[in-house]
């Protein structure tokens, strides 16, 4: 009889995050979440931040009542986090300042900026990943440039989750996945991109070693354990990217097939084994993640729910509070194709009054704003939708093949009529679940790190036979067909009238 195994999953997100016990047991694994909270931007003056020690709180806490309900035992702890954001050590490994939150306006204009010293096609050519002011690229030339004081002093650099594990276990460490969200690791080469920093002013004693997801890093300090009451459990790097984690749980059977880790941001791409940068990916922007087992995630970085999330908060500050349910509820009973937005359009990156944001760039386009929550809910999921069809139809073209199934993964993937509209606008078939596919993926890296299951194919059939799937048919075709020469046209004028 299969001995049952126990891994605690970090999930961190941009809006939340969780701590998730998985059992594996055999060939199923079952999750129960045992912490939530809330997570996002703190605004400080000018400037938007992480709370970075509530968070290290939090991640105690989630030790603290996987103790209380399933005692000291722990079979393995992996964390991952959204990608690009940093902390900095000085010379004492003390942290220098508050993160950045990568929605800080510190990067505005960096990217033209950079580009004049580096030109756009050799930045791509180091690196293979999309152009987007908050990666790490930008926030540490937008450092340089303003010649920081913590940039001067800092002697390593941790994106989000390695400085969490360097917390938990005293080592130093950069993850494969999250590293390569930087747009300055060089996938070709397997390495930073020294001379890219170099040319662009930034110091590259700050870079350290990268390890391959399923890394063992080391086990819990013992301070840490002795705090929270567990034994010193191994920590392992599963994959740090949280949508790299979430790619490894896609119940895929064949490779003909896009994934969409959907959530805050929308991830669509491919699971390759070679990246791809060449003069059409950097035309389309796309770009070259880590994946794990040897793999790159070709993907197109959507803005995703965020369009929705921001709404509702600017609304319950008005004092309407909606469920998300409620408010796509709404959405539905709302008037089809009433307008468009395009989701990546730059007045959209920033926090703020995000239904105003929408109704400026309708107005702006010749449209007719959204009158109401409930249109406004729409024209973001309806626009999504098909951006999502104009991203297949690039995927489809750089690979040079049709893919027949969307796999939409996240919690994105509990928006029903979202997943409806994904499934209308690009006519295929769509399948969700799992929902918990970032904290399922965690845990099966986990459980390869320590040889209880043995390879990428078999952890997916294990998350295959242990989570429920949906699956979508198209329909409406012709109305979607309709829309989406508007879609394009709306897309195309966007940065010439706003």
């Amino acid at each position: 009889m299969a001995t049952v195994q126990r891994y605690l999953a970090f999930d961190l997100g941009a809006e939340s995050g969780r701590a998730v016990v998985g059992e594996l047991n055999g060939d199923r694994l079952k999750l129960k979440q045992l912490h939530r909270f809330r997570n996002g931007p703190v605004p400080v003056r000018d400037s938007i931040f992480w709370d970075v020690l509530r968070i290290w709180s939090e991640i105690m806490d989630g030790l603290r009542k996987y103790r209380a309900e399933f005692g000291p035992e722990l079979d393995g702890l992996g964390l991952d986090t959204w990608g690009v954001d940093f902390g900095l050590l000085g010379a004492d490994d003390v942290l220098l300042g508050n993160p950045y939150h990568y929605r800080d306006a510190r990067t505005n204009g960096m990217i033209e900026a950079a580009c004049e010293i580096v030109p756009r096609a050799e930045i791509f050519e180091y690196s293979g990943v999309q152009f987007m002011p908050l990666n790490t690229l930008f926030q540490l030339f937008s450092m340089a440039r303003a010649r920081a004081p913590a940039l001067a002093a800092a002697e390593r650099l941790l994106m989000m989750p390695d400085l969490f594990n360097f917390w938990l276990t005293g080592r130093k460490a950069d993850e494969f996945s999250i590293a390569t969200t930087t747009q300055f690791y060089n996938p070709r080469e397997r390495d930073w991109a020294r001379p890219l920093l170099e040319r662009l002013g930034i110091p590259t004693k700050i870079l350290g070693e990268i390890v391959p997801p399923g890394t063992v890093l080391e086990v819990l300090l013992k301070s840490v354990a002795e705090e929270v009451g567990v034994v010193q459990a191994p920590v392992i790097a599963p994959a740090c990217h949280d949508t790299a984690a979430a790619v490894a749980a896609v119940p895929a059977e064949v490779d003909n097939y896009a994934y969409l880790s959907s959530g805050t941001w929308s991830l669509m791409g491919l699971e390759i084994k070679q990246p791809i940068i060449t003069a059409e990916a950097l035309k389309y922007n796309f770009t070259n993640e880590g994946g794990v087992c040897g793999t790159i995630r070709f993907l197109k970085n959507i803005m995703g729910l965020w369009l929705v999330q921001e709404c509702r908060r600017t609304w319950a500050r008005a004092g309407q509070s909606w469920e998300y349910d409620e408010l796509t509820r709404m959405a539905e009973q709302a008037p089809a194709f009433a307008c468009l937005v395009e989701p990546d359009h730059a007045s959209f990156l920033s926090p703020g009054d995000m239904p105003a944001e929408i109704r400026k760039f309708c107005a702006a386009t010749g449209q007719k704003p959204p009158a109401d929550p409930g249109a406004t809910v729409r024209c973001a999921l309806e626009s999504l939708a098909l951006k999502y069809r104009w991203v297949l139809e690039r995927l489809e073209e750089l690979r040079g093949r049709k893919l027949e199934v969307i796999h939409i993964v996240g919690g994105g993937s509990q928006n029903t009529l979202l997943c409806q509209f994904a499934a209308d606008a690009t006519g295929r078939r769509v399948v969700t679940g799992p929902v918990e596919a970032t904290a399922a993926g965690n845990v099966m890296m986990q459980a390869l790190a320590r040889g209880r299951v043995s390879s990428l194919e078999e952890a997916r059939r294990i998350i295959r036979n242990s989570f429920e799937v949906v699956e979508y048919q198209p329909r409406d075709a012709a109305a979607w067909e309709e829309a989406y020469p508007r879609y394009l046209q709306i897309s195309e004028a966007a940065d010439r009238v706003i």
